[in-house]
């Protein structure tokens, strides 16, 4: 079950990965986010986000992301 879920369906880049990056903030470290989000430059953006930020990107299955915040 994930600490927060975030739906980003219909958004292109970079707004899905602007919208985790602010709806996690408030986040306590090692809470888990599930991230729906259908724009084909998720699948680069999110990985990249979460390396270039310090949090732990747990996989995608179809369009869900799951993210630990680092």
């Amino acid at each position: 079950m994930p600490d927060l879920e975030i739906d980003a369906l219909g958004l292109l880049c970079p707004l899905p990965v602007l919208r985790l990056r602010k709806r996690m903030q408030p986040l306590a470290s090692g809470a888990v986010i599930l991230l729906h989000a259908d724009d084909p430059a998720a699948h680069v953006d999110v990985p990249h986000f979460c390396a270039e930020a310090g949090h732990a990107f747990l996989g995608v299955e179809g369009h869900a992301f799951t993210i630990r915040k680092g």
